[in-house]
Parts: C-alpha cells; structure tokens; sequence
C-alpha cells in the first residue's frame, strides 16, 4: 500500500529533508509539497492522488491552523513542528475524542537517538532530585525551550510523580532558567550548531549528564519515515517518537 503524503512547510529545512525522503521510498507518494504562499486546501492533493497524511513543519504560531484544516478535511497528521507543549497538546487531544477515525502524531524530534537520550533521561530522573536541562539549537530557530527539551522536561516530571518535583532553587532569578513541568530549561541559540541537548541530574557526590548531538539533518529520516508509515493507522493523539517506538 502506497501512502500519500502532502508537506506543509516544504521549503523549510526538515520540509526539504521529508521531501526528499518521501520521493525515494517505494511505499511513500508525495501529493503535494506546499510553502508560505500556497493555500492550505492543496494540501489534500488532487481528486486523482488525494493525500492520505499531511505532515506539517511549518512554524509554531501556523501549525495550529494547519493541524484543524487537516482534521476537518478529514487527514490523519504527524506534527514535527516545535510549541505543542501540554497546555496547546490539551484541547487537541479533547478534540480528537469527538474524531474517534482520525488520529495525529506530534513528534518534538524525528532522531531516533533524540528519543532515546529523552527516555534514558526520564528513567534517571526517579533517582536525582537536582535535575536541569541546557539545549542549545541554530540561532535560526525562532522558539525556545525547545520542543525536545519541554517534552523531557514533562517526561521527567511524569516519571517523579511519587518522588515529588525536581529541586528548582531560586525561581526568581532569570538566569535560573524558564521552568517547564517544574524542571529548569536553558536554551542557547548558537551559529554553528544543529541541535543538542544535555540533562545533567546532580546527587549526593555525583552528576550524571545524559547528552544528545544532531551533526546532520540525515539524523532525522528514520523517525520521519516511520512516523509517516505509522500515521494512516494513528487514532487519537500520539506524542513523541518514543510512543511510536514503545520505549
């Protein structure tokens, strides 16, 4: 079975990179490629090739509008877009009750080692109280925390659930870092860099870091790929590639 696939954001980075992708996989199609001046209806390709999924890399302010215009045109999603943090996650999950067909998969970081750092970092996290996150991203990103880094952070803090939140002194101070999900985040935006993250948990004589470092976008095509190939069947909300993965 051949799934077709439209791209909103085509002409960003990672749109370029799902572009290429899909054109060389045999069971992907790409129906439609759409960039800023394109109108969202394109997206559900033509009465001869209609789109079966849209993926969107767009911005976080656009991908909102971009995820209900797919739901209402009744497309299952994979949001690779970074800003759907729990409060924005919430009434899409409520939404997608009422469409027990339709199902979206949002995806904070496509690298397979992304998600596993995330996870070794949630499962550390039951056993340090003092735990921070620093990640640093191109200064051509335009949001920040991260995407990533609010998803561990939430992880991290669902994994301390009976243990209680993570020791945060000095809230006060605006070095201290933006706080998500009770963890401290510190973002850099740097020339030179793709993207990485580090979790440093701090215990009695001893810190743990656990670091993650994309050199190449190449980093993201297995997760975009099974990301796609896993959304025709998708129901409900999906978060993370970890989901995906069953880690």
């Amino acid at each position: 079975m051949t799934i077709r696939v439209a791209v909103v954001g085509a002409t960003g980075r990672l749109g370029s990179v799902a572009v290429d992708l899909i054109e060389s996989a045999d069971d992907l199609e790409l129906v439609a490629a759409l960039g800023s001046r394109n109108d969202l209806a394109d997206m559900l390709g033509s009465d001869d090739a209609p789109s079966d999924v849209v993926l969107d890399v767009t911005l976080p302010a656009v991908s909102p509008t971009v995820v209900d215009f797919a739901l209402d045109a009744g497309r299952n999603v994979v949001v690779g877009t970074s800003g759907w943090s729990a409060t924005r996650l919430a009434p899409l999950k409520s939404r997608l009750r009422d469409l027990p067909e339709r199902g979206v998969i949002v995806v904070p970081n496509f690298s397979l080692g992304s998600a596993l750092g995330t996870a070794f970092a949630a499962a550390a996290a039951r056993y340090f109280d003092s735990i921070e996150i620093v990640e640093s991203h191109a200064s051509s990103k335009i949001d920040s925390p991260s995407g990533t880094a609010v998803r561990t952070a939430e992880l991290i803090a669902e994994a301390r659930e009976e243990r209680g939140p993570v020791a945060a002194p000095h809230t006060d101070q605006r070095a201290r870092g933006q706080q998500v999900a009770g963890v401290p985040v510190h973002s850099l935006r740097l020339n030179g860099v793709v993207a990485k993250q580090s979790v440093i948990l701090g215990g009695a004589g001893e810190t743990l870091t656990i670091t993650h470092d994309t050199t190449d976008s190449r980093a993201y095509a297995a997760g975009i790929l099974h990301a796609l190939r896993s959304a025709p069947a998708a129901r409900g909300l999906t978060v993370g590639l970890d989901r995906l993965l069953d880690l």
